[in-house]
């Protein structure tokens, strides 16, 4: 089964309020069964636009990462990544 993966183009607006969406949010994707393969670093954008931060999440499947992202518990946190940066986010099969 292809596994499936969360990936997040973002831009924090307001580093303190990214900073608790990250200590909420990364218990409830770990819980899923996410493993963090990107979570910010040095990034070089070779062709197009996007946004200065990039994460990805990798799940056991496609279902589960969807299942991640539309958790009601994870969208209370999202609110505040809405609040406090500019984002992109995927779901995406994997190969």
């Amino acid at each position: 089964m292809p596994k499936g993966y969360i990936i997040g183009h973002i831009t924090v607006n307001d580093p303190e309020a990214y900073k608790e969406y990250i200590e909420k949010d990364t218990p409830i994707l770990l819980a899923m069964g996410a493993v963090p393969i990107v979570r910010g670093g040095q990034a070089q954008v070779m062709e197009g636009d996007t946004q200065n931060r990039h994460v990805v999440f990798e799940f056991p499947s496609y279902e589960a990462a969807l299942a991640a992202y539309n958790d009601p518990e994870y969208q209370e946190v999202a609110k505040i990544r809405h609040r406090s940066a500019t984002s992109t986010i995927i779901v995406v099969e994997g190969v």
